[in-house]
């Protein structure tokens, strides 16, 4: 599927943006299926945050629990000094993860199929496992800052094979806080690791390396339908959403099968709820 110049591309800068890859139709379904989940969730139930800031000390059972089931998580700021939320439950979410592909039909279907198994054969993936889906509101307003990092941090191979399939459901700009990655900045190494050992997580340091500036990252503006697919040790991050439009999106974070996964990742699955690829 793809061609030598974009195979280039995503050797050399680490990312690669394909246009038009999801349909209208393939959008409108997601994205309705995610607000019927958060339409149904009980703010009640859980009022866990997601944030990427001190990450060791803001993860609790929900979070952890969350690596085998579908949860919604608050945005930062969701919530007044009075502990009320500060607008409608629907536009407080930051984000739903982290099964959906494997729990829910309307998110695999989104998930699999032969154009995507083939963009991660052609990009190398030999046997593609994909460990984490998250729909990312990126809220109006609200929307939360993502530190810069690499996703390598949180699903560690043995070589490094993690690469994040990244679909904009909606128009991402500078405006409303579209990515920004390093380009190159896959050949530097793993900063940091994400640790779990039974409920206790850890971010352990790797390199004294420092993150991007505005220097060295560009803004990865693409249109809805697009998809992004990025080397797991590429520099990225995104800025807070303080304009009036919503930025939705969708990631898939998916290793190869053939590469060692860490028994110290943060998801691990079990005999009884295999992981699976495109297919």
């Amino acid at each position: 599927m793809l061609t030598d110049q974009q195979l280039q591309q995503f050797q050399e800068a680490g990312y690669l943006i394909l246009p038009n890859f999801k349909t209208a139709a393939e959008i409108t379904a997601l994205r309705t299926r995610a607000a019927q989940i958060v339409d149904a969730f009980d703010p009640e139930a859980s009022r866990t945050i997601f944030t990427t800031r001190e990450q060791e000390k803001q993860v609790d059972h929900y979070f952890l629990d969350s690596a085998t089931r579908i949860s919604c998580f608050f945005e930062e700021e969701a919530f007044g000094a009075d502990g009320v939320l500060r607008q409608e439950k629907a536009l407080s979410i930051n984000k739903i993860g982290h099964a959906m592909h494997d729990l829910d039909p309307v998110f695999s279907e989104f998930s699999r199929g032969p154009a995507l198994a083939q963009v991660a054969a052609d990009i190398g993936l030999k046997q593609p496992q994909i460990w984490q889906s998250m729909y990312i509101f990126k809220q109006p307003g609200i929307g939360g800052e993502v530190r810069w990092h690499q996703d390598a941090t949180y699903f560690d191979t043995t070589p490094v094979s993690v690469t994040t399939f990244w679909f904009a459901l909606e128009d991402a700009t500078l405006d409303n806080g579209c990515l920004w990655a390093e380009p190159g900045g896959h050949r530097t190494p793993m900063r940091e690791r994400f640790v779990r050992e039974g409920d206790q997580v850890r971010v352990e340091k790797l390199s004294d390396l420092p993150w991007s500036d505005d220097r060295s990252a560009i803004p990865l503006e693409v249109q809805a339908g697009s998809l992004v697919c990025f080397h797991g040790l590429l520099p990225h991050y995104s800025a807070p959403n303080r304009s009036p439009v919503s930025r939705h999106a969708y990631t898939l974070h998916v290793t190869d099968g053939c590469s060692a996964y860490s028994s110290l990742n943060w998801i691990q699955r079990t005999p009884d709820f295999p992981v699976r690829g495109f297919l």
